[in-house]
Order: structure tokens, then sequence, then C-alpha cells
């Protein structure tokens, strides 16, 4: 059989590059497969009339260049590995919370600052509030110490088991334990657990309740030691340097071509076909793509096929990109805020605005005069779906709900509506369409209660077809879905006889 690679991956999203880079840097061949002309699916960047965009998040974890500092320092270690460095800019404040009632939190990156602003506005609970934010600690103390591999690698399980034992226990029982439920043995104010909320949903997409205690001290207590660092020229950098180092190593990436099914016989994956019917052959297959479009779209077998209600469906997300006049952002004025107008209605769709002014860090983003950027609401694909993407009540129904969320804005930023001078605007179609992202999901989520090592892991029901991404341990967002690539490239070198050493 002649392979075109040792390993196909599905998907230029960053749990794929990142799985491709390390296969690659090891001596294993490997080809990259992206429907689109650009890398990094979510993590991408666009540009506009001398803006740039960032297509998703633009808070970003894992870029300290002290080991000391930050749950695993996965990008800095990748990159060094790679022999690659991704130029960034220390963000002082992660997030800045807007939130009913005036309660109005800037969450600093020197924590004791953050704790002090959060007692400022609850003094009742300042031994609660030390004491919620001291278990998160206690993960992140854990998680700093473990080197990074595949959960279901028999032999990285008793490595990690025979060095740390003490840390692998404690961590095996901090994964029965939610976010919102430890919160609650110490809090007892309802608004101050509303604020633990929207900590959680900030980047979760779901309340504390449901949020996993392991996943919350990745995000909530890595942020005060490695910090958040913005990549410059935007989000897009990191996929591109993941590029840089996939071919650095000799892989391949194959843009504007899209995977139409992934190839199975007697069981096992064998490679891939392309839309033009186009066949290639590989030991592995990586899919980047959803659970649902790797299971119910790609493999064509109905005995794979999985029903949507097995997991939480997570939301879409409505965006705007905006260029706007710098005037209209004021001296002070923080990079990144999470806006709630009502407790009732935070995490129905429309009803939490993220919003990033990105430029503020890196002018490089914007014309001289300009700033990028960038706000967004969860949505559904339900809501546009009767629309003809083509159509002129398509454009209105966008525009007419992008200025009702200007007007919110500018509860933080007056005059943002008058200062616009470019606006772009993505719906749940757009993400369904660019990203091949069943019904543009931003991917599935775990059942309230279920443990956290219930979400997916690398490998799958299909021999040698593994999967990457926020469909797979940990779950969303950018250093995790890193994790994933980690993750998966770990198990795929040890079984192809290469296992890769520790970062």
């Amino acid at each position: 059989m002649h392979y075109s690679a040792d390993v196909i991956i599905v998907g230029s999203g960053i749990g794929g590059l990142t799985a491709a880079a390390l296969l690659q840097e090891r001596g294993f061949t490997t080809l990259t497969i992206e429907k689109n002309m650009y890398p990094g699916g979510s993590c991408a960047s666009f540009r506009r009339k001398g803006y740039t965009f960032d297509v998703g998040a633009s808070v970003f974890y894992g870029f300290s260049d002290n080991d000391d500092h930050g749950t695993l320092n996965l990008h800095s270690r990748i990159f060094r590995r790679l022999g690659l460095s991704v130029a960034t800019i220390a963000d002082p404040v992660q997030i800045h919370y807007h939130l009913p009632n005036g309660l109005d939190v800037p969450v600093y990156y020197r924590q004791q600052a953050f704790l002090t602003e959060l007692k400022r506005h609850f003094p009742h609970e300042s031994g609660g509030i030390d004491r919620f934010y001291r278990e998160l600690e206690s993960v992140y103390e854990i998680l700093s110490a473990l080197p990074a591999g595949s959960l279901e690698d028999i032999v990285h399980i008793a490595k990690v088991g025979g060095t740390h034992f003490g840390k692998t226990i404690a961590l095996a029982l901090k994964t029965l334990k939610s976010m919102g439920r430890t919160a609650r043995k110490y809090i007892r104010d309802p608004e101050l657990l509303r604020f633990i909320d929207i900590e959680s949903y900030s980047w979760a997409v779901q309340d504390a309740v449901s949020t996993p205690l392991v996943n919350a001290g990745i995000c909530l207590a890595d942020r005060h030691h490695g910090g958040i660092n913005y990549p410059l020229g935007g989000s897009g950098a990191i996929p591109a340097a993941l590029c840089e180092g996939i071919e650095k190593f000799g892989g391949k990436i194959l843009y504007n071509s899209e995977v139409q099914e992934i190839i199975v016989r007697n069981g096992k994956a064998e490679g891939v076909r392309l839309s033009g019917g186009e066949e290639l052959l590989s030991k592995a297959v990586i899919s980047n793509a959803t659970i649902w479009d790797t299971c119910n779209r790609l493999l064509k077998d109905p005995r794979y096929r999985i029903a949507e209600e097995r997991f939480l469906r997570a939301p879409s997300w409505f965006q705007m990109y905006l260029g706007v006049d710098a005037g209209v952002v004021p001296e002070g004025f923080h990079v990144h805020h999470v806006m709630v107008d009502d407790w009732q209605r935070y995490d129905q769709p429309g009803g939490t605005i993220y919003f990033s002014a990105p430029s503020i860090l890196d002018p490089s983003l914007a014309p001289e005069g300009r700033h990028v950027i960038h706000a967004f609401v969860t949505d559904e694909s339900s809501r546009w779906s009767h629309l003809d993407r083509g159509d002129v009540s398509y454009r209105k129904a966008k525009e007419d709900f992008a200025g009702s969320l200007l007007r919110r804005t500018e509860k933080i930023l007056p005059g943002l509506s008058d200062a616009v001078e470019l606006s772009v605007l993505a719906t749940p179609l757009t993400h369904e369409r660019y990203l091949n992202r069943f019904r543009g999901s931003y991917g599935p989520l775990l059942h309230p209660g279920q443990n956290v090592l219930l979400k997916p892991q690398n490998r799958t029901a299909v021999k040698n077809l593994y999967a990457a991404g926020d469909s797979t341990f940990p779950g969303q967002g950018v250093i995790a879905v890193t994790y994933s690539g980690v993750s998966c490239a770990s198990y795929i070198a040890r079984s192809l006889g290469n296992p890769l050493e520790y970062l």
C-alpha cells in the first residue's frame, strides 16, 4: 500500500496542527488537509482594508517564558521544541467584567489585586473568596507539575503515577468536583455566586455548577501565573508558527482541499477521500472536526453515528468585526470585556457580550489612528436558517442585530456606533460554512454532573482514527485544544513505535 503520509490530519485547527507539528518533528510524515486557504480554524486571523481581525478568541494562555509559571506553558514548550518563537505582549487584565447592579470587576494578572477588588464588593465573603480561589490554585499546582501526555497511554500513566503518585491521586479526586459546587462550600452570597458563574461562562459557556473544577483550575489560576499574552500580529500568528514548524521538518499542508470521507476498511481508518474523489492513504488519521461532523458526516458507516443529544451542544456565535476611530477608545481602557445586562438572560443567546480591542496591545492590527474591535455573543443557527444567505433580508437581519449590540456596548464605550468605519458581520451560518462545524457550534459539552474524564479522549471507535480539538478532553479554548493535540500526538507516536519526549 502506498501511503501519502504516516498520518493524515483532517482540518488545520490548533489541535490538529499541534499534533502534526510534534509528530513531524519526531520523524513521522504528516499531511494536513484544510478546506480554506489559511490555517487555524477558529484561531485564524483575516484582513480587511488594513485591519487584522481575530476570527475567534484573543485571550491566550501558555506563553510564559518561565516554566516555573503557568500550567504546562504548552505554547512556549511546543515552539521551543520546534525551534521557533511567537512574539507576544503581556495583558495586565484578563477580563474586565461589567455586570448587573453595578458590579464592575477587572481581573488583574496580579492575583492579590484581583482578590482585593472582589473583596471590596463582597467584604462579608472575604474568607470564602480566599478559600475558593485557593482550591483553584491547588488544581493549578498539581497540573503544572505533571507532564502533558495521553490519558489513554498506559506507559504515560504509569510513569506519571510512579513519579507523582500523591499528585495523581489528588487530581483524580478533583475530577469528581465541579467548580460551582466547590464555590458553594465556601460562599453564600447569591450575587457573588453569579460572578463565579460568569467566570465560568466567559470561557466554558456553562455555569459554574456544570463546569469541572479541573478545567476551572487551568484557566482561572493560570491567568495569575503564566498570565494572558497576546501574539503580535494577531491570533493567526499561532497557526502560522505551527505550520512553519510542520514544513520545517518536511511536513505538508494542503489548502483549498476538503475531505469528504474518512476511508474505513475492515474497521480500520486507511486514509481520506477528497471532494474531487482523490484518495490519500495513511497509517493513521486525525480528525480535527467536531464529534458530530466526524461520526455523522465524514464516517459513512451508520454504525459509527452518534446522537446529537449524547452531549450538550454548545451554542454558536454572532460576531462583529469593527474598524473604528481610535478617539472612541479612552486612555486606560482594558482590552477584554464581558458585559451582562440581566442575570436572568446571561446564558441565553445574546445575553452576554464578549468585547475585545486587541489593537490596544498591538497597534499594527489597525491603520494609524484606528482600532480593531471584536464584539460577539452566543447565538443559534436556527435563528438564521430560514434566511437566504445571499438575500437582502439576511443582510438586513445581520445589520439590525449588530445595531442592537452596538447600542448595548455603548454602556462601556459611549459613541461607538458613530465611530465605526468598517463592519464585518458573521452569523452561526458563517461559522458552519467556513469552519465546517455542525450548526456552527462551539463544540460538545458534558452534561451537568458528568466527570470531566467522560469527555471523549483521542481514540475513537474506528481503529487508527484519532480525534483532536474541542470535541476531546479537556474541551474548548485554544490552550485546551493544544493539550488535546499534544495528547493525540503522544498516543500515536507510541503506537507507531517512536514515543515523543515530554515537552
